[in-house]
């Protein structure tokens, strides 16, 4: 049962003290690097596609469905299109600001020696969570692509309906750069157990004091090497920061920049197809396994916790939100099902690899019903126009989640407990759980997200409508970005 979150002994901190989902790409450093298992290379290729599924058609669909009739087609533009720019942006030089040492800004983001992806090939490897176990870094690249991709995505389920193309393409790829690839790197950048174990036996091989030295400070290298969050000792197993937090508190940003909808609350707004909407639920329940399970990095025993726990807070958080539904209006609802689905899924996120059984279905039975209040009575409270409530499910079931992982990790509660990389190397122990320092490095992680996301957000959404403007004309909205963007319609009778 392997699973990375290295927590270190005394001194470190918080550096040893986070799964992040996705540890660093390390090239092997033996002369003969082990040879990936092929079991666990086409394990993390499917996860991969699974992810790729997610976007398109899933969040395509899922938005599609919600949208009006006449912006369907640009809704599905806009995130096919925003996926294909990501991967590109990816591949340049996002991967390397993501996941490779940064120099004096190492705490923030990482540097651009792998841009282009320089000296990456088919033989080279990035380390899984455990020690000597790798998958091709090809692999790696690919699967965090994915992850890359459907982030920004998500944002549009906030601005939908109302946000010119052209502004759309520009601000995806200002937000990755600047926001995305550097929060990457602070939560889930660091050496990878390898580079920590043989760094502690080193120190604990060394035969006089000053070759002591020398060893402590190469191994405090070693552990001083990685993102700033990852430091603070937060846990992320999937992206409930990276993904959901950032992408909910951009989604939130961006709503109350651009402002409402023409007629909103005054004119009826209702999805055009719940049943598409269903579907791309459906598919973004499917596609998520490879988001959470495919954390894991590798096909051993801990991907049937991570499966289970998906499951049953996923199910738990559709049957809370259908019935505290079903008690405030009188009937429950479809999309009310489905919006607690994806309430689930994101809330579970960033514990999955954590929490236990019966811990997941509390925190899914939680999400459900704090994500409806904030998508129903805050909404309609403050008044602002989130158009597919990004923020009330992403941005609220990502904090939630994030919370919550510093508890349910905890063994008493179910949870998994710390894994220690230090105290034996190259066996799996299992750290001192503290509670207060737990979930104080998650609230920081927490605040830091909301912060930086925001203000970041605010600031390039101010430069896009500097430079090309961010809504159409009250004419052009009114009769559709499907037929002003685009030229086409999404259905023709």
């Amino acid at each position: 049962m392997t699973f990375a979150l290295p927590r270190c002994t005394g001194r470190l901190v918080g550096a040893a003290a986070a799964l992040a989902m996705l540890a660093v790409p390390a090239l092997a450093q033996d002369a003969a690097p082990p040879t990936p298992d092929k079991g666990d290379t086409a394990y993390m290729m499917l996860c991969t596609v699974l992810v790729l599924l997610m976007t398109v058609p899933g969040l395509a669909l899922f938005y599609g469905g919600l949208v009006r009739t006449k912006n369907m087609l640009s809704m599905c533009m806009q995130v096919f299109a925003t996926m294909c720019l990501v991967m590109l942006l990816w591949v340049t030089y996002g991967y390397s600001m993501a996941f490779t040492n940064g120099g004096a800004l190492n705490d923030f983001v990482g540097g651009f020696s792998k841009a282009f992806l320089a000296g990456v090939d088919s033989s080279t490897l990035a380390g899984t969570f455990s020690n000597g176990v790798y998958i091709p870094e090809y692999v790696f690249i690919c699967f965090q692509m994915t992850f890359a991709a459907i982030t920004p995505a998500l944002i549009l389920g906030a601005v939908a309906e109302r946000m010119k193309f052209s502004a759309v393409m520009l601000f995806m790829a200002l937000w990755v750069t600047f926001i995305y690839f550097p929060m990457a790197h602070m939560v889930w950048y660091w050496g990878g157990p390898d580079a920590f174990g043989n760094a502690a036996k080193a120190v604990a091989a060394a035969a006089d004091g000053e070759a002591k030295i020398a060893a402590q400070a190469a191994l405090d290298g070693v552990l001083a090497d990685a993102g700033l969050l990852f430091k603070w000792g937060a846990f992320d197993f999937a992206g409930g920061t990276v993904v959901h937090i950032n992408a909910g508190i951009a989604g939130l940003v961006a709503c109350l920049v651009l402002g409402k909808r023409i007629g909103y609350g005054k004119e009826a707004m209702p999805p055009h197809s719940l049943v598409m909407c269903m579907i791309g639920a459906a598919l973004l329940w499917v596609g998520w396994f490879g988001f959470n399970v495919g954390s894991n990095l590798e096909a051993n025993g801990w991907i049937g916790v991570v499966m289970i726990n998906t499951f049953v807070a996923t199910a738990a958080a559709a049957i809370s939100w259908m019935v505290v539904e079903w008690l405030a209006k009188g009937k429950p609802s479809l999309l009310g099902l489905v919006s607690g689905v994806i309430a689930g899924l994101v809330a579970i996120t960033p514990a999955c690899g954590f929490a236990g059984v019966f811990g997941s279905i509390i925190l899914g039975l939680v999400a459900g019903i704090v994500c409806f209040v904030f998508c129903s009575a805050v909404k309609h409270a403050f008044g602002y126009d989130d158009s597919l409530d990004v923020f009330g499910i992403h941005g609220v079931g990502g904090i939630i989640g994030a919370l919550a992982t510093g508890l349910l990790i905890n063994p008493d509660f179910g949870g998994s407990g710390i894994p220690d990389y230090l105290s034996k190397p190259g066996e799996l122990t299992t750290a001192p759980y503290d509670m207060i320092f737990q979930v104080t490095a998650q609230a920081k992680a927490v605040g830091f997200t909301i912060l930086f996301s925001g203000l970041g957000t605010l600031v390039l959404l101010l430069l896009v409508k500097l430079v090309v403007g961010l809504r159409p004309s009250e004419e052009k909205e009114r009769e559709g970005l499907d037929i002003t963007d685009h030229g086409e319609r999404a259905y023709n009778y």
